[in-house]
């Protein structure tokens, strides 16, 4: 009964992987720039980011293994895990000049928490279900695709606030962050669709 789920979640966590790399290119340009104080400040914030992404995305591949387990309180602790460290996007302070690219980041930070604390509940109320009282399997579709699109705007959002940060790198702080992200980006979402393809 669980095997929808399990076919959706690849996707899912390619895409979190693919904001991941974005911002690895972002910072790991930004840190070979030649910097004043403020393009320093820049480059320690994005870096911050870039690692939060990473972290995150280690525990959702750990939700990952949880759920293929079949593993409920494996699941919900990873999820705690994962929604720690989108909790951390929000306390990581930014300069000034970054103060549009950080509300960026929390902003699909919240979304995907949202959709991360939907899929949790979702799962846990399949595996719960008993004979007496069964799972509504003729609102499910319906429901997971409800999450799957607020996660889809969470990635879009971060997506959206990756190309911010690398326009400002090359309109005024270097001329090669925005391609290297882009590229990154590219590719990240190929993986993706690929992940998505095998799990169907």
């Amino acid at each position: 009964m669980t095997s929808p789920m399990r076919a959706a979640l690849p996707k899912i966590l390619a895409f979190a992987a693919a904001a991941a790399l974005a911002l690895a290119a972002l910072s790991g340009c930004q840190q070979q720039n030649a910097a004043n104080e403020q393009q320093n400040e820049n480059r320690q914030y994005m870096a911050q980011v870039n690692q939060v992404m990473d972290d995150l995305d280690t525990r959702l591949s750990s939700f990952t293994d949880a759920v293929s387990r079949d593993d409920v309180v494996g699941m919900q602790t990873q999820a705690d895990d994962a929604l720690s460290v989108l909790d951390d996007l929000g306390s990581i302070e930014a300069p000034e000049a970054l103060a549009d690219v950080k509300q960026g980041y929390v902003d699909g930070a919240a979304l995907l928490r949202e959709a991360l604390t939907d899929y949790v509940a979702l799962y846990t109320e399949i595996h719960s279900a008993t004979e007496a009282a069964p799972f509504d399997w003729s609102a499910y579709d319906e429901r997971l695709a409800a999450i799957q699109e607020k996660y889809d705007e969470g990635i879009a959002k971060l997506q959206e606030t990756d190309q911010m940060a690398a326009g400002m790198e090359a309109s005024g702080e270097g001329g090669q962050g925005a391609g290297q992200a882009q590229d990154a980006a590219d590719a990240s979402q190929q993986d993706a669709q690929g992940a998505g393809d095998t799990a169907q």
